[in-house]
Formats: C-alpha cells, sequence, structure tokens
C-alpha cells in the first residue's frame, strides 16, 4: 500500500464520519433520523399548537333546569303591582311545570343556538294607595329565543362568538281583585272595564331584537368556564303605555313613556362528562323593561342554573 493510497483512505473514513455525526443536525426538522451512538431512529420532539381547531361539525342538545326567582313589576291594564318570589321558593308557587328546551349547531366557526322556557307562577299582592286591598296575581311567562353566530377565537380551549338573533317573549296575567267594599271601586272598575266578579286577565307577547358574545375557555382537563351576555328591544316595540293613578278622591288613567328593553347574562362551569355527555352549573339573570298598551312587565328571571346535555 503506498503512502498515497493511506491519505485517500483515511479522508474518505474522515468523510463518512463527518457525515455521520452531523446526521442530527442535517435532519433537523425532518420526521426522523438515526442516532449516532445505537443507530436507533429517533422523532423529533412534536410542538403542540396552542390553538387546536375542533371537528368542522358539532351539535349539542341540552334540557336546562332554571330555577329562576321572579320578581319586579307585573300588570294588565294599568293595575301594576310588585312581585317577589325568589328561587328557593319557587316550587311553592309553581302552577305549571316549566318547559325547557336547548339547541346548538356549530359547522365551522358558523353557530345556529337558542332555547327557551315556559312557567306560571301564583302569588298574592297587594295595591297600597289604590284599593287599600288585596289581589291574587297569577302570571305565565315564556320566551324563545334563536340566534346566528361567528367565532373570533375557533379552538380547541377557547371560543369567542359575537351573536345576533331574535327574544320572542310572551306574558299573561290574570288579576284578582279582593272586594272590600272601598267606595272607588266601581269607578275603578268602569275605568278598566273589569267585570263584577272583579276578576280580570290579558295577554301580551312581543319579539326583541337582540345582540351579544359568548365564549368558553378550558381550565383543567373536561373542566371549561364559560359565559354569555346579551342585550335586545332597542324599544322596537315601545308605542302608547298608561298607568293609573290616583288624584284625590278620583282615579285617573295617565299616559306614560312606553318602554322595550331586555339584558342576559349567565355563566358557570361546564364539565364534559363522558365522550358524548355534558352539564353546565351556572348563574342566570333575564331582565325585562318593557311597558306598552296596558301591560307592564319589569320583571327580572334570576337563580342558578343547571343543565345536561349530548353532544355529537
Amino acid at each position: 500500500m503506498n503512502h498515497s493510497t493511506s491519505i485517500n483512505r483515511v479522508a474518505n473514513q474522515f468523510l463518512i464520519a463527518t457525515i455521520f455525526l452531523s446526521a442530527p443536525i442535517l435532519l433537523a426538522g425532518t420526521e426522523s433520523y438515526a442516532d449516532p451512538k445505537d443507530g436507533k431512529v429517533v422523532l423529533p420532539p412534536e410542538v403542540q399548537p396552542w390553538c387546536e381547531t375542533p371537528a368542522p361539525l358539532e351539535i349539542r342538545i341540552g334540557i336546562p333546569g332554571w330555577m329562576a326567582g321572579l320578581s319586579g313589576n307585573a300588570g294588565v291594564k294599568g293595575v301594576v303591582d310588585n312581585v317577589d318570589v325568589s328561587f328557593d321558593k319557587l316550587l311553592r308557587h309553581l302552577t305549571h311545570v316549566p318547559i325547557v328546551l336547548s339547541a346548538d349547531i356549530r359547522y365551522q366557526r358558523w353557530e345556529i343556538f337558542g332555547d327557551g322556557q315556559y312557567m306560571e307562577v301564583g302569588a298574592s299582592a297587594t295595591l297600597p294607595g289604590l284599593l287599600f286591598t288585596n289581589a291574587n296575581l297569577h302570571l305565565k311567562s315564556a320566551f324563545a329565543e334563536g340566534f346566528l353566530g361567528y367565532r373570533l377565537i375557533n379552538c380547541d380551549k377557547a371560543t369567542l362568538s359575537l351573536f345576533a338573533g331574535a327574544r320572542y317573549t310572551y306574558q299573561g296575567i290574570r288579576l284578582n281583585i279582593f272586594d272590600n267594599g272601598d267606595s272607588r271601586l266601581p269607578l275603578l272598575r268602569q275605568l278598566l272595564g273589569i267585570p263584577k266578579s272583579l276578576e280580570d286577565s290579558g295577554s301580551t307577547d312581543w319579539v326583541d331584537p337582540v345582540i351579544g358574545a359568548r365564549g368558553r375557555v378550558k381550565i383543567w382537563k373536561a373542566v371549561s368556564l364559560y359565559a354569555e351576555g346579551d342585550v335586545g328591544g332597542f324599544d322596537a316595540n315601545s308605542g302608547s303605555a298608561f298607568e293609573l293613578r290616583r288624584q284625590g278622591r278620583t282615579i285617573v288613567r295617565e299616559s306614560v313613556d312606553s318602554s322595550d328593553w331586555s339584558y342576559q347574562v349567565q355563566g358557570g362551569l361546564e364539565f364534559q362528562l363522558t365522550r358524548w355527555m355534558w352539564t353546565q352549573v351556572g348563574w342566570r339573570y333575564l331582565k325585562y323593561d318593557y311597558n306598552q298598551g296596558g301591560f307592564t312587565n319589569k320583571t327580572a328571571l334570576n337563580g342558578p342554573f343547571i343543565q345536561t346535555g349530548i353532544n355529537f
């Protein structure tokens, strides 16, 4: 073996060793490379993106249980009084089993969702300064709302949506005034058209435009924090309104400003119990400010909120 052949052999061995030792650097960013020590295939560490896009289609159906207390002013044909049934006393005053349902459909970033509730409560009311007597008030309250939303943030760990839609509200009132022999009652019946039985009822319904936002943030594995808020009405259904007032010994009907607004906030925790089942535990508040055509609904639905459903 001559001197030049030895030099070539050493150079070739040096080149092979250099390429072999440089493999991890040359192959960085590729799917795998060979470990120079033992020759085993090594996978590079996978970089997990913060925002993982969820599946393109999701459908959620829930049965909400809203123990909503009812408080505020409600009235028919100008006779307005205060109602106060807290959520812990709701079962005593319910005259009908509440009917509730919710649905939520998402495709990509677009959402269609809504819910509704029907409830009947009965309570005693007083009419100080007008009749100096008592009355029974039976109130039917129902709403159904539907929205179209778009997700500004569409991640598995966090979402944020803006939405717009409408809220349908129904109010029915039956008022029973006890005749205590007050000499002003005949005049009151004449003004209101109340029959001699001193019972009257009425109902009204309206639709409010609504805008709002909602979001969800995963805080630990299958536990998320959710929140939602909206405002509606914008005096879209405002018109004529009146109230009954006493002037001296007479009762007169006086025009007042009408109003049509509504506000809602809710939030709490959501638990993904299984792959197909979830539940929410939180609080919900819905406030009405409606006064039009002799009907007054300035009440608030307020109480704990529990909902369980399925998703697929």
